[in-house]
């Protein structure tokens, strides 16, 4: 049965309330990790690093959001004024001189994590994920390089936004990349993620626009009929329109720029950005903390 798009909230906000009501399986915590979600992802634990195998998209995208986070930094003081909520400070500067710090929330089995820990102007990359059995992964994948091993460059916390991460833990860069579409409560969620960026630093994600276009691409192509996507990987409802995640960005005080990139999976060719297409299906989103 095909999805109603009259019966989806218009705003963020209204969306958050949907999916307290209609999608936590259990009484509101400070968390906004979904059981069934850790469930899902610690069935694909053991595959994580196959690059052909259920993570294979991910691993196809990864370049891409290095990509992104590159025109974020270089792009911070050239954009127009039509891309930014309010003009930053003369003070506010994307990153720290002796490297650029990440942290990426919602890691997995460490994708994004170990190629940020690799780049050369890389400080330290701490990587949070709620599920120990993709941890595992991760760690087991880590010391698998002993040369980035022993650089301590990469660390690895147990855990959810919320809960596990020390008050005092700030990165250049905040990442929760294909992560947004998988927690129950989406604002309070960012809100936390929001708190861990340096003044200057850049809150990035990638995730999905709730269209026609992306139910049948994500839910009947990937992974009913093509099945390159494991079933039950997306919950359409739960996707969140590039507007949507604009228009709350910028009610966030502090706050100042956007950036939003949308991308294409071409099969045989891999993911490419496509300007405009951000309302169509997945898309990269970026807003700047400016003190």
């Amino acid at each position: 049965m095909p999805p109603r798009l009259t019966r989806l909230p218009p705003t963020l906000a209204q969306y958050l309330h949907l999916s307290l009501r209609s999608h936590s399986t259990h009484h509101p915590s400070p968390s906004s990790v979904s059981a069934s979600e850790v469930s899902h992802f610690s069935a694909l634990a053991s595959s994580w690093w196959d690059p052909h195998g259920p993570s294979a998209l991910l691993h196809a995208m990864n370049p891409l959001r290095h990509t992104f986070i590159r025109h974020c930094l270089t792009s911070a003081t050239t954009e127009p004024a039509s891309r930014q909520f309010r003009p930053p400070p003369p003070s506010s500067t994307p990153h720290h001189k002796q490297g650029t710090t990440y942290l990426d929330i919602g890691c997995g089995g460490g994708i994004f994590a170990e190629s940020a820990a690799r780049l050369a102007g890389t400080e330290r990359v701490t990587g949070v994920d709620p599920t120990p059995d993709v941890l595992r992964v991760a760690k087991a994948h880590l010391a698998s390089d002993p040369p980035l091993a022993a650089s301590g460059k990469l660390s690895y916390l147990e855990g959810s936004v919320e809960t596990l991460l020390p008050a005092d833990l700030q990165a250049d860069i905040v990442s929760v990349f294909e992560v947004v579409e998988h927690v129950n409560r989406p604002s309070d969620f960012l809100t936390a993620c929001m708190a861990h960026v340096r003044p200057g630093g850049w809150l990035v994600g990638s995730t999905i626009a709730r269209t026609w276009t992306s139910w049948l691409t994500t839910k009947v192509m990937a992974e009913e009929v093509l099945r390159i996507v494991p079933r039950g990987t997306h919950d359409w409802e739960k996707y969140i329109q590039p507007e949507e995640m604009r228009d709350w960005a910028g009610k966030q005080e502090g706050w100042g720029e956007w950036r939003v990139m949308g991308v294409v999976y071409v099969p045989g060719m891999g993911w490419r950005e496509v300007k405009g297409s951000e309302g169509w299906g997945n898309y990269f989103f970026g807003m700047r903390r400016l003190v």
